[in-house]
């Protein structure tokens, strides 16, 4: 059995936003896995290439590099998912591209302050506007109203993707090794570090893994969701985990509803647990977030 100790880095590294905020009820793009137009991952980064491409015209990385030097100081996200007990990373996600909008009214700060409240170990917050509804507003805002570190969740490919998420106050952000070349890979993950980021590398096959693992991830994250399909399976994370190093940070992704998952989990070796659309479906996400962590409400 894997055991969770861990010794990561901790390091120090305005609002920098091109992308325009909408209310829920704005179009959002909504597929099906079995469209004939290639896998799911294909048609997001397709969308999302077009438009980091815009956004690079309009945001030169420059005028970025200098957003970093102001954004607010970096919180450890490592050290929030290497604590004893169970640790979730909450999910604020408006939508997705398979379900469609999960929660509409959607208050991104009201979500952070609740959660935190409840005792999530950090947020990860969609940033991608098209599929899932995201914006980097909602991040700032979320963030500034608690004390935990938060991650950007969105499709990331591009260096200039890694400076604009720094500028915008993320204290992490996502990648995924199936969208990425090892050589890119590498690239990211030394940008975000001297950015003093360190990334969620989330892979879903061995083979995914032994690439993270080769690039020098230390925040290894299993998504049981095949992002070509949306088929969920939790057994994904209990095949990969006994292959991650114990040095190394271990997050268990998607399908994960119950408490006793998450206590299988732990005990299988895992050290956080990613929960998105679980608390995003529930009428009082931090309840869910409570019963899942099983803990009471404080006493009035």
């Amino acid at each position: 059995m894997r055991t969770t100790r861990h010794s990561l880095l901790a390091v120090q590294c305005p609002r920098f936003d091109t992308q325009q905020t909408h209310p829920l009820a704005y179009k959002l793009t909504r597929m099906s896995a079995h469209a004939n137009t290639g896998t799911v991952l294909d048609r997001i980064l397709d969308a999302r290439r077009a438009a980091v491409d815009h956004r690079k015209r309009v945001l030169p990385e420059t005028a970025l590099k200098y957003g970093v030097k102001a954004a607010s100081p970096l919180r450890d996200f490592a050290v929030a998912l290497s604590r004893d007990g169970l640790n979730v990373i909450a999910e604020l996600k408006p939508a997705s591209p398979s379900q469609g909008v999960i929660r509409d009214p959607f208050d991104p700060v009201a979500l952070a302050q609740s959660l935190a409240t409840a005792g999530a170990a950090a947020l990860s917050v969609l940033t991608e506007p098209e599929f899932f509804g995201g914006s980097l507003k909602n991040m700032r805002d979320a963030r500034k109203e608690i004390a935990a570190p938060v991650l950007r969740k969105d499709f990331i490919f591009d260096p200039w993707q890694v400076w604009e998420s720094r500028a915008n106050d993320a204290d992490s952000f996502l990648l995924i090794v199936a969208m990425l070349d090892d050589l890119l890979l590498r690239e990211l993950m030394f940008l975000g570090r001297q950015l003093g980021m360190e990334p969620l590398i989330e892979v879903h096959t061995a083979a995914e893994l032994d690439r993270a693992l080769a690039a020098g991830g230390r925040i290894i994250g299993v998504n049981n969701r095949d992002l070509r399909t949306l088929d969920v399976r939790l057994q994904t994370s209990l095949e990969l985990i006994n292959l991650i190093p114990e040095d190394r940070i271990a997050v268990a992704e998607s399908g994960l509803s119950t408490h006793a998952h998450l206590v299988r989990l732990r005990g299988a070796g895992f050290d956080a647990f990613l929960i998105g659309e679980h608390l995003m479906r529930a009428d009082d996400p931090a309840a869910a977030l409570g019963d899942l962590l099983r803990t009471a409400p404080a006493a009035e």
